[in-house]
């Protein structure tokens, strides 16, 4: 008899370990949460150290004192309970559509963590309140644009803050809430902010690093399934595989290329189509077309950019990225003001994402145009049966070339723009939550793109029949014939367009390859 498997055990934040599959246990799955018991001592050592200086009547920016421009204005002790309402209702003015459930939960993960790391100043049992609400799955309404980037993602953690202390709105079991009746009737107390955790809790890049994390996760399903495309087109174009030989990959040795060229070379394994055009006579052509002979340079790129990325977000998901940090050391403690909110190095790694799925489809659209253009391809114009009568994948490829060019567009750096803000006091700031919300977008675009080629070879594939593709490729057409026939007359594909799509974004294709 088989034993029963453990229950799943809460994701337990320490600050200083939490990965990306933890990340994404929490945020796609609804994992549990806890603080660790290292992590509530070092909470209370730093909040000691905020206590005696609120104590004391020193003057601590953040702690008695105004926010950016107002850091100048003292505020007295009895005002400083009031100054952290105050400054998460003031901070709550983002707009536009709400972040996704998996957003807003990866985002309170992500706050909860860095201030686990115990330079925040904050009570345990205000951080313990965010693991409630993510455990109870109460999740704040959080609009999706205000924020600059720069002294965190203030507007975004803000409406996150207001549910905590019991205000705000929020979604709990289908419906949305004010923010305080939500956490009631999970059974969570509101919190009642103390000196400087207002600012704790709003002061960090947790928006843009969600967002950026989350893409990173779409962004390799996407990466594997160009790789499956590719070799399905290769073959409905009767290319060669020679150009993937792992000799040219070690003769210039990129990880990424290396990775590409041996799945393009295993999908292709017993291409009876690959052995046809080797003993083809007819046949002019040298050398395919960069879009397949390249594809392992290009998709390789793509992959090697998103690895860099995703080290960069790394860093950030166990990174103090509060403003001022309070470090203990010998019993008292510093409090130190700095810069460790600013979001420039995830913004310039959505910027790196961004090209990277860019230039993902765009080659992956220049495959479509070599199979349906019939002065590039020897297979019938368009793929159709019938040309003439029929439009084929004509306009399939249009649709390919509008993504395409929209993603190019969305692609344009955030990262080196920037505007002043409060009062010139933020005059340099990074962009990097709107770097990383239009990354949703684009992989959306993208997903259609890979769908399109993936409909378009399966359907090159079956006008070369008898001829079968490679054992491991089968499996990808098998995927798409599940929702996609093989086009003898015209029809409509936008559905099964969407459901091709639909499939990539699961993770079918992908899954060919592990």
């Amino acid at each position: 008899m088989t034993a029963a498997p453990n229950p799943p055990r809460p994701v337990e934040l320490t600050g200083n370990d939490l990965t990306f599959a933890q990340l994404y246990d929490v945020a796609f799955r609804g994992e549990k949460v806890s603080l660790a018991p290292d992590a509530i001592e070092r909470m209370k050592a730093s909040r000691a150290v905020v206590e005696r200086v609120v104590a004391s009547g020193t003057t601590a920016y953040g702690i008695n004192t105004g926010f950016g421009k107002l850091a100048s204005v003292r505020i007295s002790t009895e005002q400083v309970r009031q100054l952290q309402v105050n400054l998460v209702r003031s901070h709550a003015c983002g707009v536009g559509a709400p972040l996704s459930e998996a957003e807003t939960r990866a985002m309170m993960l992500l706050r909860a963590n860095a201030l686990a790391k115990g330079f925040s100043g904050i009570r345990p049992q205000t951080v313990e309140t965010l693991c409630a609400m993510l455990n109870a799955k109460v999740h704040p309404v959080i609009p999706s644009q205000g924020s600059v980037g720069a002294s965190g993602d203030l507007a975004p953690l803000a409406h996150l803050a207001q549910v905590v202390i019991g205000e705000g709105r929020a979604s709990f079991e289908g419906e949305i809430l004010a923010g305080g009746e939500a956490i009631r009737r999970a059974g969570i107390a509101a919190v009642a902010l103390e000196a400087k955790e207002g600012l704790s809790l709003l002061n960090g890049t947790q928006g843009m690093l969600a967002l950026l994390s989350l893409a990173l996760y779409e962004a390799d399903i996407a990466a594997d399934t160009a790789d499956v495309a590719a070799a399905l087109s290769l073959d409905a174009l009767r290319g060669s595989p020679g150009a993937f030989d792992a000799r040219i990959m070690h003769a210039r040795a990129y990880a990424g290329a290396a990775t590409t060229a041996r799945n393009l070379a295993h999908l292709n394994e017993g291409s009876q189509i690959r052995e046809s055009h080797r003993a083809a006579e007819k046949d002019p052509r040298v050398q395919d077309a960069y879009s397949l002979r390249c594809t392992p340079q290009v998709h390789g790129a793509v992959r090697d950019s998103l690895a860099q990325a995703r080290a960069m977000a790394a860093v950030e998901l166990n990174s103090a990225t509060d403003n001022p940090l309070v470090f203990v050391r010998d019993g008292s403690g510093d409090i130190i003001s700095g810069g460790n909110f600013h979001g420039q190095p995830l913004a310039m790694a959505a910027d790196q994402a961004a090209i990277a799925l860019a230039t993902l489809g765009g080659i992956s659209e220049r495959r479509i145009e070599q199979m349906t253009n019939p002065l590039t391809s020897m297979l019938p114009a368009f793929l159709t049966p019938e040309p003439g009568l029929n439009s084929g994948f004509m306009i399939a490829q249009v649709t390919a070339a509008a993504l395409t060019s929209e993603n190019k567009a969305l692609a344009v750096p955030h990262s080196v723009d920037s505007i002043s803000t409060s009062g010139n006091q933020e005059d340099y700031v990074s962009m990097g939550m709107s770097g990383a919300r239009r990354l949703e977008r684009m992989l959306a675009n993208l997903r259609h793109i890979l769908a399109i080629e993936l409909v378009c070879a399966c359907q090159g594939i079956d006008l070369l029949a008898p001829l079968q593709t490679g054992t491991l490729a089968k499996k990808a057409i098998v995927a798409v014939r599940e929702v996609s026939a093989k086009v003898v007359e015209d029809r409509s594909l936008a559905a099964e367009i969407g459901s091709v799509s639909a499939k990539i974004a699961s993770g079918t294709f992908s899954s060919i390859l592990h």
